[in-house]
């Protein structure tokens, strides 16, 4: 377990884990000496402040504050509290509330005090904010800097009269909505909490103060701990199963990369669709949104609570079962759609409605009409470019589902994938010696499979002009102009092209990496094939549709020409389309296939 999570969980104290917003909180707290100075810098005070001022009134949780009390006064105002970790936020609210106060006459300052162990002075310097011995030493240097900080985020804001409003707003947010997240670890050594939270100042994350705040209810009720052990590691075998990389690409549609930045407990995305069925976010999700949300049910019912989790987590492995579901929600995630809204999409619905569901978002998400399929266009970069990329991705995925196997979504996500032609129609944008060089060596490799081919069928005009081809490269290798390339790769073309109408349409595109993409592109359709196969050979993900195209999968059995990419092949591969998206397609009911 985390740190904090063992710390939490193994409290005897009820509330060790609460909310405090910032007006209510009292007492004087001590800095201990193994602590360094303030430091925070402009950016984080700032950031602080705009924190504040945008939660506009709401429920506002900001980073945790973790404390252990060290002498019980008469009342909580007396109360003397061990600060372990958040010095640098309580310093800065600190100096917020004493500027509200002195500048704009709002309120009577902060509610508590800071004292520091063995920078006794500091404690005086706050109140006084001397610019003349600001320099003195790099606690005064940095408290003074956050200061000025402070009064020049309000200045900006416009007058003495703009000015003294955002403090009363901003006054009344820190005392009726704006919170810490309040740890009281009581019974703990603070100098090793203090080293284990601020290894990697990682900030906590919901998951983790879930975790504290339900095996700490869980104990309330479970003195011997039997039921908080065997929820522990239930909790961790669920987050074991969802650093799958198959399982994670699926409900996340991001790497494991990515999901170690955003997620870096994976359990998260489970409790955000949760809370987000209580009541969702508006905007950006807010810092500790998700326990905010969570953390009544979790305390008060937290059997209860743990169930949904279990329940939730059953049921993404359910769905993951079925490959023809999996394929269909891992194709939405990929795309935009958030897991959490399939899960609530799902809610109260029989299988064969969710299924029904699923079809109709998909739908609604290419949202292409059967009649419209081969207009697409690969130039129209803000329509027709997006909309190829799901169709084909689509069409992969369906071709899985046909033969009921799962689409690896882990392949997919996280790189970057563009559309690829299948049969290139110029070399116009070469423009350098080495690309023309290599342009035209993997061009006579493909010249020569077609002569040797052309000999073997007794071709003899295609053996002529393939042999002419050939020689003229061998000829001007390496001396050629721009103008000598393009002339000479006009030829070539015309040698390997059976159609010279440039084709933008689905029927000549396929799904490709962006990086494999840069490496293919100019290219007629017999480099590609032998690059794709390449490709395939040592073990490089090829979708499954593009294989196809260059193994030439969807030809006519008596009219296979391996080596060119021709009007019939087009129109097989068109079909072959058609007959993958006809459920989704608009204008044509999902029991009517018209390619059959």
């Amino acid at each position: 377990m985390e740190p904090m999570t063992e710390i939490i969980s193994g409290s005897r104290h009820s509330h060790a884990l609460t909310h405090q917003v910032i007006g209510n909180i009292r007492g004087c707290f001590v800095v201990p000496g193994y602590q360094r100075g303030y430091r925070w810098d402009h950016n984080d005070v700032s950031r602080l402040l705009d924190d504040i001022k945008e939660s506009k009134g709401h429920d506002c949780s900001l980073q945790p504050i973790v404390v252990k009390l060290s002498k019980q006064g008469s009342d909580e105002n007396a109360n003397e509290w061990e600060l372990i970790d958040g010095q640098q936020r309580l310093t800065t609210l600190y100096l917020i509330l004493q500027y509200m106060k002195t500048h704009a006459n709002c309120g009577i300052g902060a509610p508590y005090q800071l004292r520091y162990d063995t920078r006794p002075g500091t404690e005086e310097y706050l109140k006084t904010l001397d610019n003349s011995s600001h320099t003195a030493n790099a606690d005064y240097y940095h408290i003074y800097r956050a200061h000025q900080c402070i009064a020049d985020w309000f200045q900006k804001l416009g007058d003495k009269y703009a000015q003294n409003s955002a403090a009363n707003t901003i006054h009344g947010y820190l005392f009726n909505s704006v919170r810490v997240i309040w740890y009281d670890a009581a019974d703990t050594d603070g100098i090793a909490l203090f080293t284990r939270l601020n290894v990697g100042r990682i900030p906590l994350t919901d998951s983790e103060l879930i975790k504290a705040a339900l095996l700490s209810a869980v104990r309330n009720n479970d003195p011997d701990g039997a039921r908080a052990y065997e929820i522990a590691a239930q909790w961790d075998s669920i987050e074991r199963d969802l650093h799958g990389i198959g399982l994670w690409a699926f409900i996340s549609g991001l790497s494991n990369s990515d999901g170690n930045e955003r997620y870096p407990t994976r359990i998260s995305l489970l409790l955000d669709t949760l809370a987000d069925e209580i009541e969702a976010p508006q905007g950006k999700r807010p810092r500790y949104y998700t326990f905010d949300i969570l953390r009544g049910t979790l305390q008060q019912h937290p059997l209860a609570f743990w169930k949904t989790v279990v329940a939730l987590h059953a049921q993404l492995l359910g769905w993951a079962e079925e490959p023809l579901l999996f394929n269909k929600i891992g194709f939405l995630v990929s795309t935009g759609d958030p897991f959490t809204a399939i899960v609530h999409a799902a809610r109260g619905k029989q299988k064969s409605q969710f299924e029904l569901f699923l079809l109709d978002r998909i739908r609604e998400r290419i949202n292409v009409k059967y009649s419209d399929l081969e207009e697409l266009h690969y130039e129209d970069k803000k329509r027709g470019y997006h909309k190829l990329l799901h169709l084909l991705l689509l069409v992969n995925v369906e071709t899985k589902s046909r033969s009921n196997e799962h689409f690896p979504f882990f392949h997919h996500v996280g790189k970057k994938w563009s559309l690829e032609h299948i049969h290139a129609q110029n070399a116009d944008n070469l423009n350098k010696a080495e690309q023309w060089n290599t342009w035209l060596k993997t061009h006579t490799i493909a010249l020569d499979a077609i002569a040797d081919a052309a000999n073997a069928l007794a071709i003899d005009e295609l053996k002529r002009e393939t042999s002419a081809a050939i020689s003229e490269i061998e000829v001007g290798a390496g001396r050629f102009s721009g103008e000598q390339f393009n002339d000479l790769s006009a030829r070539v073309l015309k040698v390997l092209n059976r159609d010279d109408a440039p084709d933008h349409s689905i029927r000549n595109l396929a799904l490709l990496s962006s990086a494999d993409n840069s490496r293919l592109s100019n290219s007629v359709f017999e480099v590609k094939r032998r690059m794709i196969l390449e490709l395939d050979r040592r073990g490089d993900y090829v979708p499954v549709c593009t294989r196809n195209v260059f193994l030439k999968y969807y030809a006519e059995a008596d009219a296979q020409q391996p080596h060119f990419w021709s009007e019939a092949d087009k129109s097989s591969y068109l079909n072959e389309l058609r007959s993958r998206l006809h459920p989704y397609l608009i204008g044509v009911a999902p029991d009517e296939n018209p390619t059959k």
